[in-house]
């Protein structure tokens, strides 16, 4: 259970949220929703404990289990299973079994028998601690989310994006805890994981809070709705199912418009009367207890809800460039001794789009990497033709500098804009006054999403790598997302699950990962992209 009494949070100046007070039990199934920048992954951060309120206190029973957007991976060494077993400290136990079970293969005498000994020891620790179940359990759970035992025995560091936070989901779910906080557990899952985790929220014994833009999602699991209000700073809690709330928030909205609107009409009239009424010294008190009565009769009545601001985003007039700026010839990538592709080639023409699909895990990210120049391929090469201006926007928003500011990010991705030019991008892009001024880091992955695609907006690319880019939004940015992708004349290379971006580009071609097939795009892909 998490309790939080009078809790207010602020970033610099700005208030998110005005003291507030709500309680998450078990059995309270909550979807947190709200407008990209309002403050949602802050709130879920400060209720895991990971950071402290400005004000107020939170107090916290039983077992919490966070996933951040961004998880931090810890060790990449560590093999995939194991990182999912150390949620109930199994890890450290199997790897000591591993390696004694070496040492059982010994010619020494001695050394095998200590060996036996000591895996005796380490197996009665091991199914102390719900041993073969817990491992077949966690099985269970990570084969649902589309791991299969060949990404869990490859170390974390060799596992693309993707695999990693379903990894970190797994792992969360895998804990036993009494309260999930999950900020959108959705992303990288394909459907059938996606219809798994709905069916596992359903039945979860114990309470949590949801961060996502799946209505599905939201519409098969929550019981009540928190509603983080941006304009007013205020948590709107609702009692209430997912369809149940968006009705009540409907309704709510008339009735305020509608109470306003013969509220002003009333104070319209008294005030006028009070206007003529001034002229005569004998009535100068009657006419300003008239205006005194309007005015407390505006100032009783609920806020009419503002309509949430949307970054306004158009992707940029690409820079002259010969017939195909881009071209890849026999690229390979490897990790150890795990193949992920072979032998791709790629040639993007001028204004070509390009949808790239594959399984979780087929190269995908590492293909726009090697693409980008971030990442070398083993063999191959990529070559740049005349007047090649790359743009890359990269799903873990590895192209941010966290450590620096909004401003200084932007400034670094267009050097030759002025402070003002810089200063109005980002307004366009909802990042104003102390926004503009916060480091990277703070940021909510739908903020890092505006932040990176604003980079792009500036960078007058004529080819586009584009790893996902709808990921973290909310409806209306993700529409600005995909008018943009419409509108866009330059080439793009699009990664994404999401259908309505890859009908927003209308590709014309799709390399098929990890084989390297391509073919000209047809409805029959369009089925593909979910399951990828």
């Amino acid at each position: 259970m998490i309790t939080a009494q009078a809790v207010e949070l602020r970033i610099g100046a700005r208030v998110l949220l005005e003291p507030t007070t709500f309680r998450i039990a078990a059995g309270d199934r909550i979807g947190l929703v709200g407008r990209n920048g309002a403050g949602k992954t802050t709130l879920t951060r400060t209720l895991s404990g990971e950071t402290q309120p400005t004000g107020g206190h939170i107090s916290r029973s039983g077992d919490i289990g966070y996933l951040p957007q961004d998880p931090s991976h810890g060790d990449l060494s560590q093999l995939a299973l194991d990182r999912v077993l150390s949620a109930r400290g199994l890890d450290e136990i199997v790897r000591a079994m591993r390696v004694t079970e070496g040492a059982m293969a010994a010619a020494d005498d001695d050394v095998r028998e200590t060996a036996m000994a000591r895996y005796a020891r380490l197996e009665a620790r091991f199914t102390a601690a719900g041993g073969y179940a817990a491992e077949s359990e966690a099985h269970r759970i990570t084969s649902n989310l589309g791991l299969d035992d060949r990404v869990l025995g490859q170390p974390m560091g060799t596992l693309s994006g993707g695999q990693r936070r379903r990894v970190e989901l797994a792992r969360i779910l895998f804990s036993g805890v009494d309260t999930l906080l999950l900020d959108e557990p959705t992303n990288h899952l394909d459907a059938d994981s996606i219809t798994w985790l709905r069916d596992y929220l359903k039945a979860y014994p114990g309470g949590f809070v949801v961060i996502s833009h799946d209505a599905d999602l939201l519409r098969a699991t929550v019981n009540k709705v928190f509603h983080l209000d941006a304009n007013r700073a205020q948590l709107d809690q609702y009692n209430l199912g997912w369809d149940a709330y968006l009705l009540q928030r409907e309704t709510d909205e008339k009735r305020r418009r509608r109470e306003r609107a013969n509220a002003e009409k009333k104070a319209a009239v008294l005030l006028a009367q009070a206007d003529k009424m001034r002229a005569k010294a004998t009535k100068a008190v009657a006419a300003q207890n008239m205006a005194r009565r309007a005015e407390r009769m505006l100032s009783g009545l609920e806020e009419v809800r503002a309509s949430d601001k949307v970054a306004r985003l158009r992707f940029p007039d690409p820079s002259p460039c010969g017939r195909t700026p881009l071209t890849a010839e026999g690229l390979s990538k490897s990790y150890g001794s795990l193949e992920v592709f072979t032998d791709v080639d790629l040639a993007i023409d001028r204004g070509s789009k390009v949808v790239v699909l594959g399984l979780n895990g087929a190269g995908k990210t590492t293909l726009l990497r090697i693409l980008g120049g971030i990442e070398a391929s083993d063999t191959g090469e990529v070559k740049p033709g005349h007047g090649l201006k790359l743009g890359y926007y990269a799903q873990e928003h590895e192209t941010l500098d966290l450590e620096r500011t909004v401003v200084e990010n932007l400034r670094t991705a267009a050097p030759d804009l002025t402070d003002t030019q810089v200063r109005s991008v980002l307004g366009s892009f909802l990042f104003s006054g102390d926004d503009a001024d916060k480091p990277a880091r703070v940021l909510s992955g739908g903020e890092k999403t505006r932040l990176a695609l604003a980079t792009l907006v500036v960078s007058s690319a004529n080819v586009l790598l584009l790893d996902e880019p709808t990921n973290n939004l909310d409806p209306a940015s993700r529409e600005e997302i995909l008018a943009a992708l419409r509108s866009y004349k330059g080439a793009v290379v699009l990664v994404s699950h999401d259908e309505g971006a890859v009908a927003a580009l209308d590709p014309e071609r799709v390399l098929l990962l990890p084989d390297g097939d391509e073919d000209l795009w047809g409805p029959a892909y369009l089925d593909l992209i979910a399951l990828a």
